[in-house]
């Protein structure tokens, strides 16, 4: 091969391999360029939606990027969402974990409820994975059925302590008869007091069962037409004995034919309740009224008392069961600090309310409300009749 043919074979492998140069650079640019493909979101299974919609819980989807992507009218409605995002902290990190390593978790919250979180909501969440790259969240509110279990729990020690004060006093008065078996003067006084406890025992196993039956559901199964105004009698005779040991006169103002539907034992106990309370509240020698009227379409029942009143402080608490304002004074008058809830759930239960005013040195006057029932006889009960009635509130005014 001469000089020139070798020069020219040079020179061409010289451009081929330029060329090569060029083609490899020019590719290393595009792939620098492109974007990487990215795997395709897998979409949510047909019919999720349909699904949440029916679920009782508060129910949410959120994607990848915890962005809710589905979600229960109930989420919207407890505010765990806002603006297509989980509102709490809590829950996000829930279902990051659940993201992570496909594991189901279940955890009870207690997270805050509205923007301020003044109120705090206790939430059983149960977190899953929903298909491939989404998180599906169940979330249930507690709060009311840890409320309940509280109240039981109150309910029950507040029962064993009310139960351990009559039952100890019991034991102790038999244990003073036993050594005072010679001496009959004794005998009859501790004998006197042992009967005292056992009747305040009595009185309160009875008003715990009758609370007990009040807080059970659909109480009243076959509500009669009742006649207002003989309840109302009846339960002023029953308190006659009571009121004519401290000289207390009961005073009536009851219009004729008031009705409601409901039962007539269970109203006969609210007033009488009421009414028990008012004599053993006030003064010897004072004065309770006791009236009932037609107002619009309610059933008004009020029980007016002279004694020393009750404190604004307390005025709120008094419907609930063992609160007593005086404790010392409740115990000397045998009270249970029952009474007054059961007249609550009474009239709870018959769709009516009570309330109560009450002024410190100027007694206290309780008004039941209850639906009142159309006179199927038609005669009615005359617009004029409520006129003469105290009106709702100071019973002095």
């Amino acid at each position: 091969m001469d000089a020139t043919t070798a020069a020219v074979l040079a020179g061409f492998a010289g451009l081929l391999t330029g060329a090569l140069a060029v083609v490899a650079v020019r590719y290393s640019e595009r792939q620098q360029t492109q974007l990487p493909e990215m795997p395709p979101v897998t979409s949510l299974p047909p019919g999720v939606g349909d699904v949440l919609a029916v679920l009782r819980s508060s129910a949410i989807v959120v994607d990848p990027a915890d962005a809710v992507t589905k979600m229960s009218p109930a989420a919207v409605a407890y505010g765990l969402v806002r603006d297509g995002e989980l509102v709490h902290a809590e829950l996000r990190h829930l279902a990051r974990q659940v993201r992570r390593d496909g594991v189901i978790r279940e955890s009870q919250l207690e997270l805050s409820r509205g923007p301020l979180g003044q109120g705090r909501s206790i939430m059983q969440a149960r977190v899953a994975p929903l298909g491939s790259s989404h998180v599906l969240l169940l979330v249930e509110d507690h709060t009311q059925a840890r409320r309940v279990e509280e109240v039981r729990r109150d309910f029950v020690a507040n029962v064993s302590h009310e139960l351990k004060t009559p039952v100890g006093g019991i034991g102790l008065l038999a244990e003073a008869i036993l050594d005072a078996k010679d001496d009959p003067e004794a005998v009859e006084r501790f004998a006197g007091r042992m009967q005292v406890e056992s009747h305040r025992l009595a009185q309160l196993v009875k008003e715990i069962v009758d609370l007990s039956r009040l807080q059970v559901a659909d109480t009243l199964h076959e509500p009669r037409l009742v006649d207002v105004t003989a309840a109302v009698h009846e339960a002023i005779d029953y308190s006659r004995v009571g009121a004519d040991a401290k000289q207390i006169e009961i005073a009536e103002a009851c219009a004729p034919d008031l009705k409601v539907f409901g039962d007539e034992d269970l109203l006969v106990t609210a007033v009488r309740n009421l009414i028990g309370n008012a004599i053993a509240y006030s003064d010897n020698g004072s004065r309770v009224a006791v009236g009932g009227r037609l107002n619009d379409d309610m059933v008004e029942i009020t029980v007016t008392d002279q004694g020393q009143g009750i404190p604004e402080s307390e005025q709120a608490r008094i419907f609930e069961r063992f609160y007593r304002v005086d404790g010392a004074r409740s115990r000397a008058t045998g009270g249970t600090g029952l009474g007054l809830a059961i007249v609550k759930h009474i009239c709870s239960n018959h769709g009516g309310d009570v309330t109560v005013w009450s002024e410190e040195g100027r007694g206290s006057t309780f008004t039941i409300r209850l639906p009142a029932a159309a006179d199927r006889s038609g005669g009615g009960v005359p617009p004029e009749s409520s006129e003469s009635l105290p009106s709702q509130g100071d019973p002095r005014a």
